[in-house]
């Protein structure tokens, strides 16, 4: 592996903002860039586009509150984080977040790397300044689309 070749794949990487969940995000490492050992998120999203309770199978998931607050509850277990905090979500155990502010900004980081690439199917390239937009809520055949590829291709268990 050229580490030469990796800054500079890196430099492609993080400069492209993909709209997500009324938020947006960047890469900041991708799987490829690591050997599919980790991926790097640097996120803005707005409250009320959290995720459900859910479960992931296969990966660890760690989150790094850069602005805002989130409030992660984890195997039952609430933690508040603000600027500066961090936390870790063990594969394996049940856990979702609030956004306790209008909008909170933080990284995500993914172990192994992989679910990276769901975020990548399931948001779309900015083709202007990133920004915060309306949440639009998607139709019934869209989560039981999202909800399949989530179970059989992610191998993440939404919990209801």
């Amino acid at each position: 592996m050229n580490v030469n070749d990796l800054a500079q794949e890196t430099t492609v990487v993080a400069s492209a903002y993909r709209n997500y969940n009324g938020g947006y995000f960047r890469t900041l490492l991708s799987p490829e860039q690591s050997g599919g050992e980790l991926a790097i998120l640097d996120m803005v999203l707005p409250k009320g586009s959290e995720p459900p309770l859910h479960m992931h199978e296969k990966e660890d998931e760690t989150f790094h509150v850069l602005s805002g607050a989130i409030n992660f509850v984890i195997d039952g277990t609430p933690h508040t984080l603000e600027a500066g905090s961090t936390l870790f979500a063990p594969r394996g155990i049940r856990h979702y977040f609030e956004i306790m502010t209008d909008t909170a900004h933080f990284l995500t980081i993914l172990t192994p790397g992989d679910f990276w690439n769901y975020f990548m199917e399931f948001s779309q390239p900015c083709h202007e300044e990133p920004r915060i937009t309306a949440l639009e809520m998607p139709t019934p055949e869209q989560i039981q689309y999202m909800t399949e590829r989530l179970s059989k291709r992610y191998q993440l268990s939404l919990i209801v």
